[in-house]
């Protein structure tokens, strides 16, 4: 479909005379002055705003400073003459896209129109582009669709676009940080910084340096001034991880920032004011430590305006299939292995694990076992050894000779017969591994 053009002259004649030169490449549509144009671009969407500068009433640039403020805004070019071209240049600084000056000359005015449509189109496509890298960016280690997945999404989704401080609790290993990715990319933050820092890591003094940093001379080694994590993070998100560990005087100097937005680097006495967003995490009680005296009650407060919990694999067990599918192909491209796909069988094994370590768990037993693989199918066989079952009752591994041998042979062809050849199922009820009873298939040749 051709672009939409609105042509904008208090001269009738120029007007008509325009869209009816034009009317074959788009499709054009007229107002008599600057409030008539207004409304029409309120109640529908245009490519492109073909405008006279000077103009009775809602003068040129008073339009311009209306079209800025629409949700769909199109591409505006003037027409002015040569008296009024700074006026036309202070039109390009609220956004216009070009002027031409009169007389118009049509071949350089549909130039200057395809060129204003093309520079449009590369627009909208990078929109389109960093909109889905958000979204990637935002949904990295938050694979599935199981409830309780669901409602930490909706709530992450519903605070992402606020100022709120955020408390993200859960497990280790859940995917707290994932959270904290998906707020960020999801908030008007998005293409400022989004900085990270684990409170555990770091010994009291130097966090306290990491976080606010720290002057010339502030201690021993402070050979120059160094910028924190809250300077670096000016206008994005500051995400810190196991904030349960913050120290006492870490958690007096956060607690001033997230009331006065402000601090001092270690040594200094310089107040520095900066717009960070917070979003904390932990995998502690925070409220028996404010109990036991560990946690500041106010701090505490002050971090949980809002509080999401990242459920445990174990609550999500649906999503393991989708998350090992993920992480297969996120991992057969970064190592890359040509692994594609795993069995049923596999898959049923890696589902019956308790995952005490939850994604993050799952997240390298995949890598292990695409990195470990020997062909383009993951099988049992892949499985790390730390998922095999408990193999202390099972017969001899080494046994290939002799009665024993013979005992093993017919015992593991048995449990198959049993189980319809279900090797799962057998594995079971033989008492040993999956990849030990693979072993044995491949030995005896079953």
């Amino acid at each position: 479909m051709s672009a939409s053009l609105l042509i904008v002259d208090d001269d009738k004649l120029t007007r008509d005379t325009l869209a009816d030169a034009l009317a074959d490449d788009y499709r054009t549509y007229t107002a008599a002055n600057g409030a008539a144009a207004l409304s029409m671009l309120q109640a529908g969407d245009f490519d492109i705003v073909l405008s006279d500068l000077m103009m009775p009433g809602l003068s040129g640039l008073e339009l311009m400073e209306k079209i800025s403020q629409l949700a769909n805004r199109p591409e505006v070019i003037f027409i002015t003459g040569h008296a009024t071209v700074e006026s036309a240049v202070e039109a390009m600084k609220l956004g216009a896209a070009d002027y031409i000056t009169k007389p118009v000359r049509l071949d350089r005015l549909c130039m200057l129109l395809q060129k204003t449509l093309e520079t449009r189109r590369l627009r909208e496509e990078n929109t389109r582009l960093k909109s889905r890298i958000r979204e990637d960016n935002a949904r990295v280690g938050l694979v599935g669709a199981s409830p309780v997945l669901m409602k930490a999404l909706d709530h992450a989704r519903q605070v992402a676009d606020t100022d709120a401080s955020v408390l993200i609790e859960g497990e280790s290993g859940t995917g707290k940080e994932a959270i904290a990715n998906f707020i960020h990319y999801q908030s008007h933050r998005c293409a400022a910084p989004f900085i990270k820092v684990n409170c555990a890591a770091f010994a009291e003094g130097l966090l306290e340096s990491e976080l606010f940093g720290h002057e010339r001379g502030a201690f021993t080694g402070a050979v120059a001034t160094k910028k924190g994590r809250f300077e670096l993070a000016d206008g994005g998100t500051l995400f810190l991880d196991e904030v349960g560990d913050l120290p006492a005087a870490a958690q007096v100097k956060l607690l001033r920032f997230l009331q006065e937005k402000a601090f001092e680097r270690v040594g200094g006495n310089k107040t520095y004011k900066v717009d960070v967003r917070i979003v904390a995490a932990t995998n502690r009680n925070l409220r028996d430590l404010v109990r036991d005296g560990a946690f500041r009650e106010d701090l505490y407060y002050r971090l949980r305006v809002v509080s999401i919990l990242a459920p445990p694999l174990r609550e999500r067990n649906e999503d393991i299939d989708p998350l090992v599918r993920h992480f297969l192909r996120h991992f057969g491209d970064i190592h890359s292995r040509p692994v594609v796909a795993i069995t049923n069988e596999a898959l049923t094994a890696i589902k019956t694990h308790a995952w005490p370590g939850n994604v993050r768990e799952l997240m390298h037993c995949v890598e292990s076992m695409v990195v470990m693989a020997r062909g383009y199918t993951l099988t049992p066989a892949d499985l790390p050894e730390y998922l095999v079952f408990d193999e202390a009752s099972g017969p001899p591994a080494n046994a290939d000779s002799g009665i024993m041998a013979q005992m093993e042979r017919q015992a593991i062809a048995d449990a198959l017969r049993q189980t319809n050849g279900n090797k799962v199922e057998a594995a079971r009820l033989l008492g040993i591994g999956l990849r030990t009873l693979y072993r044995k298939i491949d030995k005896w040749r079953l």
